[in-house]
């Protein structure tokens, strides 16, 4: 049996006492209790022996580099001599681009290095990166074209897409009890009581499984309801009531997959991992439960994000919730730009890709900030940031009559606000209140000395 220790709850202090450096008196120190910590014992997983092999994981767990690339050449085998070659050139083109795109996420399994999530199994991680590459590299292709050309291009995936989309009143009236019909006067509540109820729950519910912190999950769900507010008279599906942003979405729907999500964290936390090779489990329903076992984390690491700490930690948090609006956003850009209705599965797909690969890249993010010995930005990080630019681009390259309309002065006034409140506080919570400690410090020294 193979015990996994989890390090969640240790907190890693770097001793810098003993080397020996003297602080001139004339600077400013710097405070080691917050910049010198980190919340995880990364040095652990290098300590961390491997677990034994029953017999199962050497071959669950190889790439199969030889019988994959046996697989891909029989097909391509089967394609070029035994099957009857196609007289259309659009399903040729499309079957084309299908196998160019298999053969390179072929590739990206079997032969990228592994992520930092290993379950079910780190091929599926290696997929999402290969995805994201992919993905990205469609993006890239759409913002060369025009916005026709582009509209055009989504009906090869679905013919039924590249039609305006019908005008709906998204505000409507904002009563919740309606006197003129007795009959059923709670018809405006109901009418908003769709699909997109559960979608915010369960998506909160998600998303909060992947940032790991309640302020940063309360902050994001305010926030993004103030983007609506102040971004409706660009897009009319963010025109909505009152009580349906604060309310239904913000209170109910946000707020309570906020909170599920938390418990759910909570309790991977404390949950003990003890994995065991499948064979040397006796029972039939030990085995079962060991199987279904592997679509769950191998451990769990609780995200501490300190974002008061340093300079660093606090630019990159505003950094992380900057590009979680970008994400929201672009859902809502993309697919009036696009014309692309809610429902569809287009939609669905890319709120499942940025789930698994923003679990991976806010994985990385965190690691990068923590860990001192890490000095270099995740993968999926990296291909993540380039997505949410490149959506943007495409946004204001397609569209730029509607991402430039002035906002309302009321707005402007939130928003600078805002900006001024942050920039007011970064600068008094890193440089002048060190400053102050600092003559503080100075003071104490100056009194010693007199007495």
């Amino acid at each position: 049996m193979t015990t996994v220790e989890t390090d969640e709850n240790r907190f890693f202090v770097r001793n810098n006492s003993s080397s020996g450096r003297n602080t001139d008196d004339q600077q400013p120190p710097v405070t080691p209790s917050s910049a010198d910590q980190t919340v995880y014992d990364w040095e652990s997983d290098k300590r961390r022996s491997k677990p034994l092999d029953d017999g199962t994981m050497s071959f669950f767990w190889r790439a199969h580099t030889i019988t994959c690339l046996v697989i891909a050449m029989s097909y391509l085998f089967y394609v070029a001599i035994l099957e009857q070659p196609s007289e259309d050139s659009s399903y040729n083109t499309k079957r084309g681009l299908l196998a160019c795109a298999g053969f390179f996420l072929v590739f990206g399994m079997t032969q990228t290095p592994d992520g930092v999530f290993l379950r079910p199994h780190p091929a599926l991680w290696r997929l999402v990166l290969c995805f994201s590459v992919l993905y990205e590299i469609v993006l890239i292709y759409i913002l060369f074209q025009t916005v026709d050309e582009a509209r055009q291009l989504v009906k090869h995936i679905d013919p039924s897409l590249g039609v305006p989309l019908p005008d709906k009143d998204y505000g409507g009236s904002c009563r919740i009890y309606d006197w003129e019909h007795p009959e059923d006067p709670f018809h405006f509540f109901k009418e908003k009581m769709d699909f997109f109820v559960l979608s915010h729950f369960f998506g909160w519910w998600l998303k909060t499984l992947i940032i790991r912190d309640y302020w940063l999950c309360m902050v994001t769900s305010i926030g993004f309801e103030i983007l609506e507010y102040s971004l409706e008279h660009q897009l009319p599906n963010f025109s909505e009531c009152w009580w349906d942003h604060w309310i239904l979405d913000a209170l109910i729907c946000n707020s309570g997959g906020i909170y599920l999500g938390m418990k759910t964290c909570e309790y991977l936390k404390m949950k003990r991992y003890n994995w065991r090779g499948l064979w040397t489990i006796p029972t039939v329903r030990g085995k079962i439960m060991r199987a279904v076992g592997q679509f769950t984390p191998h451990d769990w690491l609780e995200f501490d994000w300190r974002p008061t700490a340093s300079l660093k930690r606090w630019l990159a948090m505003l950094f992380i919730t900057c590009f979680l609006f970008l994400i929201e956003l672009g859902t809502f850009y993309l697919k009036f730009i696009l014309w692309i209705p809610p429902p569809h599965y287009l939609c669905l797909s890319r709120l499942l890709f940025f789930l698994l690969a923003g679990g991976v890249a806010m994985r990385e993010m965190f690691e990068y900030l923590d860990n001192p010995q890490c000095k270099k930005f995740g993968r999926q990080s990296w291909v993540i940031t380039a997505i949410v630019i490149t959506e943007v681009l495409i946004v204001f390259k397609f569209d730029w009559e509607t991402v430039t309309l002035p906002l309302p002065f009321h707005i402007v006034l939130v928003w600078v606000t805002i900006a001024s409140a942050t920039i007011l506080w970064t600068l008094y919570q890193f440089w002048f209140k060190r400053f102050i400690l600092w003559g503080q410090k100075k003071n104490n020294q100056n009194a010693r000395k007199n007495q």
